[in-house]
């Protein structure tokens, strides 16, 4: 017998609400608070006819069976937007849209940072139903997620039902990465080596943070399968990717006058896996007690990242290793623009590619990385500060990514996060760095300035999504029922109304 079938008397009868909408049979239910607004307001009196005790009031909804099947399709869908890094309201808006469309008018859900709840209310008679789906492990695979909001995309426009629903996401869950991890391990490398591009270096610092990247992260790879907390891989990042550089520097092996970038570009890729941009979205839209979470997820790898660097710093003054100046921070010309542009593509479409995007969306990533890089770069030749500069380029990054992602058949989060790549404070963190760890002065103002970076670019990213709303939706059109920009889930309104 199928899922969505049930035995009455020797009789198989369907369970109509696991089909897709169109095959349904139609039913007439009457709207009892329509019938009698006046029990909602205030309690019966001698006046007003009375309520019959045997009627519920409340939606007609199927047997419980049938709602813990659709709650637990919703609750899978909602931990894969989680897992990827998708915000708590973009999950939220997509919990409701399926169990609405699926046919649970009414269920209310809780996101927070490790766990999602959802309750179906239905009506006097019948006690909720509650499920729980806790999100044990994070991963950067954008194809995934993408594969799962088309799926959704099919749920509420009622192409598909539940049962369908239920295979197609089982077989895009239990489906491998569409590319090998050496892929993966030679992207990573790619995105340091474009950091370095945008950053002035040479192609000798190029292809010297090609392979540190890459051994970075074949030995993060290696930790990880002895299940060593993500704290101490990013103390090993930050140790190995500064130990390398000055000993490479003490060999004499490269002839620039900028060794220090093979640091901040390994820096770069360290900060480009934090959740900053998801953070920042749930402290917007109202979601504090994930957006908590998020901010001291990202707080903690970045004082592990912090605490390998300077590790590093003080172990090369211990060995007595020639210690490498303080790096200055770029001055680039209008002539070296075109240079910032291909750095700020190339490292938006690496990016994409480490985190499993396939070849649609890491040409959109690409175009993002380098609007976001041109108009940073023209910023800055206009003698705007940096803090100012990330903020305008991000936020046009997060317009770009709205306006033309979706049309596209991109998730827009993917765009948002590789564009803003390229722009990450990798040199300002460790010019903040080596001040506390090898001058004696100690000052912090620099490491401060790389924290406001990145809040800007977050929050700039947040912006350009919300005004691309409009645009994208039509102006007056615009999804009322939840606050703030929509990165991932569906985009049409839910009908959370009693029937």
């Amino acid at each position: 017998m199928k899922i969505n079938e049930r035995t009455n008397g020797g009789k198989s009868t369907r369970w109509p609400l696991l089909e897709p909408p169109a095959q349904r049979p139609r039913t007439h239910r009457p709207n009892l608070l329509k019938r009698r607004p006046w029990h909602v307001l205030e309690a019966p009196t001698g006046e007003l006819p009375a309520v019959d005790a045997e009627e519920a009031m409340g939606p007609q909804l199927p047997d419980e069976a049938t709602v813990n099947f659709v709650l637990d399709l919703s609750l899978r869908i909602g931990e894969v937007q989680m897992a990827s890094g998708a915000g708590a309201s973009d999950v939220t808006a997509t919990i409701l849209a399926i169990a609405s469309a699926l046919g649970l008018p009414h269920c209310e859900v809780d996101v927070i940072f490790t766990s999602i709840t959802v309750t179906c209310h239905r009506g006097t008679d019948l006690s909720p139903v509650t499920a729980l789906r806790v999100v044990r492990s994070r991963s950067l695979d954008y194809t995934r997620l993408t594969e799962t909001e088309k799926l959704v995309r099919k749920i509420v426009r009622g192409h598909m039902g539940a049962e369908q629903a239920q295979t197609e996401l089982e077989r895009i869950t239990s489906a491998p990465h569409p590319y090998p991890r050496w892929v993966a391990t030679l992207s990573w490398g790619g995105v340091a080596a474009f950091i370095t591009i945008l950053l002035g270096g040479g192609i000798d610092i190029a292809l010297v943070a090609f392979v540190i990247s890459g051994v970075i992260d074949r030995i993060g790879r290696w930790v990880n399968r002895y299940s060593l907390p993500f704290f101490f891989q990013q103390v090993i990042g930050g140790l190995v990717a500064t130990l390398s550089a000055m000993a490479i520097v003490s060999s004499d092996m490269l002839t620039t006058n900028k060794p220090t970038l093979v640091v901040a570009a390994a820096v770069t890729v360290l900060l480009s896996g934090l959740s900053t941009v998801s953070a920042v979205q749930d402290a917007i839209t109202g979601y504090n007690v994930t957006a908590a979470g998020r901010t001291m997820e990202t707080v903690l790898m970045s004082a592990g990242l912090i605490s390998g660097v300077v590790l590093a710093l003080r172990i090369a003054v211990m060995l007595g290793l020639p210690r490498t100046p303080l790096p200055e921070a770029p001055t680039s010309t209008a002539l070296q623009l075109p240079m910032v542009v291909l750095g700020g593509a190339g490292a938006s479409a690496c990016f994409a590619l480490a985190s499993y995007s396939k070849m649609r969306a890491m040409l959109v990533a690409a175009a993002a990385g380098g609007i976001g890089a041109a108009v940073y770069g023209s910023l800055m030749l206009a003698r705007l500060d940096g803090v100012s500069s990330s903020a305008i380029a991000a936020t046009l990054v997060g317009f770009c990514g709205g306006v033309l992602a979706r049309r596209l058949g991109v998730t827009p989060l993917v765009v948002a996060v590789s564009g803003i790549t390229p722009l990450l404070p990798g040199l300002s963190t460790y010019r903040g760095l080596y001040q506390i760890g090898v001058e004696p002065s100690g000052n912090i103002s620099t490491l401060m300035t790389a924290v406001a970076i990145g809040l800007a670019l977050a929050a700039g990213v947040v912006l350009g999504e919300w005004l691309a709303q409009p645009v994208r939706t039509g102006l007056g059109r615009l999804e009322r029922r939840f606050a703030g920009p929509r990165m991932a889930g569906p985009l049409e309104p839910t009908e959370r109304s009693l029937e």
